[in-house]
């Protein structure tokens, strides 16, 4: 992996070859927004080193750019970046219709992107709130809408929506990114009953504290990586690769009856 952490244990992270590989994802098409960076960087590399076909949306040129050169001679496919403003649904859906032309029938969707930006809840105006909502929420809905056709008509699919425990935690400073999360969950139950009787299943994954780049440069000080291991069973960082890998195991076969659920990964915090 390319993502580096002071942690011994990242040294054990970063060995592919300990860790599962699935023959289903081989050539299967798989789209990921918000790709370029962290935790959906991460997801890139892994499904691309799974062998399937991956297709990813953001708006971060450089470093999507520079994510798909550095895969394109250890994948059997490079990755394909298609530049996504996710809070424009019309350029969401074009996009979604731009992988099928190009890749074909879109079998996995992870709904990554996301913006945790701190806020003061007594500043909060209503175009705020409505901005958070539009990067947080709503292209989850629009996504899972235009994939659907192709799904139904394959007869089966995976959609894997990122939420997070910062709803579920003693979390303050930003309560319109904790309420989009938890309607993700709500999101992810409803469309599973929608779209179970045509063989696509709809499951959520709840990260805790990640040691992306972001959050490193951003948000955790030593007082919050305390914090971290203090509430966490697990005393250790937590890596955008051990997000991944269970979204690995979401989007295979090997969780062929497996729908309908909130998966969290975060140490033992919630």
């Amino acid at each position: 992996m390319r993502h580096t952490d002071g942690y011994l244990f990242s040294a054990i992270m970063s060995t592919p070859e300990r860790f599962a590989s699935y023959p289903s994802l081989r050539e299967r098409v798989v789209l990921i927004s918000g790709g370029a960076t962290g935790i959906g960087a991460a997801f890139v590399e892994l499904f691309a080193r799974q062998g399937a076909r991956v297709a990813f949306l953001d708006v971060a040129d450089g470093p999507a750019h520079e994510l798909a050169q550095s895969l394109s001679g250890c994948c059997t496919h490079t990755p394909l970046y298609l530049p996504c403003d996710l809070t424009n649904i019309s350029a969401l859906q074009a996009a979604v219709a731009e992988v099928e032309k190009q890749l074909g029938p879109v079998q996995v969707l992870v709904n990554n992107a996301a913006n945790d930006n701190r806020h003061n809840y007594a500043e909060v105006t209503p175009e705020y709130w409505d901005n958070r909502m539009n990067i947080n929420l709503r292209h989850h809905f629009f996504a899972i809408q235009a994939v659907a056709p192709g799904m139904k008509a394959a007869g089966s699919g995976s959609i894997i929506n990122m939420s997070s425990i910062a709803w579920k935690v003693e979390a303050i400073g930003f309560p319109a990114y904790a309420t989009a999360k938890a309607a993700i969950v709500g999101l992810t139950h409803t469309m599973a009953r929608e779209l179970g009787p045509s063989g696509i299943r709809v499951n959520c994954v709840l990260p805790g504290g990640i040691f992306t780049d972001r959050q490193r440069k951003l948000w955790i000080t030593p007082q919050v990586e305390e914090e971290f291991m203090r509430h966490q069973c697990l005393k250790r960082h937590l890596l955008p690769e051990d997000v991944a890998r269970l979204v690995l195991f979401l989007a295979a076969d090997d969780s062929s009856a497996i729908t309908n659920q909130e998966h969290i990964v975060d140490g033992g915090w919630a």
